[in-house]
């Protein structure tokens, strides 16, 4: 019994085994059959017009973005196959347009080429752009070997619009040794940009910086100021600036433009402009000091301010001159000046400053002190009335300081009789006294009668 188990276990176990190994088989051989099937279909060829469906105009440059009427150019193609087979192409060409290539014989793409899955190729022609202007559509065409040909259009602009160049700021007038600032403004009003742009101005007779500008680019549809700092050193000058620039990177067409700019040489509208008044005058130890207001009554400011007497007056301290700092525009300010002289009639005031570009500019204003040393001197006579050493003190300072026209006092009596001819009141004594005899002298004669009978009665 216990040998037919034994039998039966064996039986059972060469079963089992016959089975798995049928199984492992049958696996193998699906895999086999499953890996062969997968080659076939990834060795399975495109056709012709299939490749070349893969292929694409990835990137379109056309340099200059607008061309001038017979500039030359380029227009740069870039092709990529998409696909996973190699497609050969030749015949690479720009077609049927006022923009073309000058000579077909030297066209470089004419040969076979081949273009591998995945891989792109860069087609650069050198155009030239003919009239009229007007946008117009060169075809890009690129034939294959074993298939039909690609064209794809291409938009080009041909324009003559010049760039406008322009003093946009300047002074009114230039002053001789005077520094202004004027603005020369490039607006480009095309569609591309223009590049490398040199301004350059040229002349005699002045200064001015910068000597020369470099602007790489001005793109279209915009503008861009360029400063300048002008000195003119004579009358009659001009400044040409020479405006070079070039349309398009990859040739570089180039252009020149030149801007006239008159040097007229004047008072500036805008400059900083002194005005004296309310001026003061009263004697000092050895001369006189004059008080006043200085306005600057122009548009711009001035920076170090100084005040001062010129010829014929004479400067003394302690204030030969007078520094006022910074006057902004319709502001005023106070200043003491202390001088000598030997005529008031035409005392030459100058005023001295600095613009805000470092300039150093002056205005002299002539005043008339006449009035003021009459007036000076009559109150320095009616105050020392009864003090005959007032008196000779404000004439001996008259004398001393020159008082043009001025009445020199001589002494005199408590009265101011007798002497020299005074001034003031006290020149009127004579008469008045001489009236009151005069009245008195009527009135006795009228009351005549009462006079004498009142002497008799006594």
């Amino acid at each position: 019994m216990k040998i037919y188990s034994a039998l039966i276990g064996i039986l059972l176990i060469g079963l089992f085994v016959a089975v798995g190994s049928a199984q492992g088989a049958s696996t193998t051989t699906s895999t086999s059959t499953s890996s062969s099937t997968g080659s076939v279909s990834s060795s399975t060829t495109l056709t012709a017009e299939q490749a070349l469906s893969n292929v694409a105009i990835t990137s379109v440059t056309v340099d200059p973005q607008e061309f001038y009427p017979y500039e030359q150019g380029t227009i740069t193609v870039v092709v990529t196959n998409t696909g996973g087979q190699e497609v050969a192409l030749k015949s690479a060409d720009i077609l049927n347009s006022n923009v073309y290539l000058p000579d077909e014989l030297h066209n470089p793409y004419q040969t076979m080429m081949y273009l591998g899955p995945g891989n792109s190729q860069t087609f650069t022609f050198h155009v030239i752009a003919v009239p009229p202007e007007g946008i117009y559509y060169p075809v890009f065409g690129l034939a294959s070997r074993d298939a039909g040909s690609i064209y794809y259009p291409i938009t080009v602009q041909i324009s003559s619009m010049p760039i406008i160049d322009a003093i946009s700021q300047k002074p009114d007038y230039f002053a001789i040794n005077n520094t202004d600032n004027v603005n020369l403004t490039i607006t480009n009003p095309r569609e591309g940009a223009i590049s490398n742009v040199i301004i350059t101005p040229t002349g005699s007779g002045f200064g001015i910086s910068p000597l020369q500008t470099f602007i790489a680019s001005v793109p279209g549809d915009s503008s861009i100021n360029v400063p300048f700092a002008i000195t003119p050193y004579t009358g009659g000058s001009a400044v040409n600036f020479t405006v070079q620039y070039s349309n398009g990177q990859t040739v570089q067409n180039l252009h020149t433009d030149v801007v006239n700019l008159p040097l007229t040489i004047g008072t500036s509208k805008t400059a900083a402009s002194m005005d004296i008044n309310d001026l003061a005058l009263a004697l000092t130890d050895g001369g006189y000091q004059l008080t006043g207001d200085v306005t600057n009554t122009g548009i711009t400011d001035a920076n170090g301010l100084v005040v001062s007497v010129e010829s014929p007056a004479q400067p003394i301290q302690p204030y030969s001159s007078y520094a006022v700092g910074s006057l902004t525009s319709n502001d005023f300010s106070s200043f003491t000046l202390t001088f000598t002289g030997n005529d008031l009639s035409a005392i030459p005031i100058k005023t001295t400053w600095r613009d805000d570009n470092g300039n150093t500019l002056s205005m002299v204003q002539t005043v008339d002190l006449r009035s003021l040393a009459n007036t000076l001197y009559s109150s320095s006579r009616s105050g020392g009335s009864g003090s005959s050493t007032g008196a000779v003190s404000a004439g001996s300072n008259a004398a001393a300081g020159g008082f043009a026209g001025g009445a020199r006092g001589g002494g005199g009596g408590i009265f101011g009789f007798g002497g020299g001819r005074g001034g003031g009141v006290s020149a009127f004594y004579p008469i008045i006294i001489g009236g009151i005899i005069a009245i008195v002298a009527i009135v006795l004669y009228v009351k005549r009668k009462w006079v004498l009978a009142k002497i008799r009665k006594q």
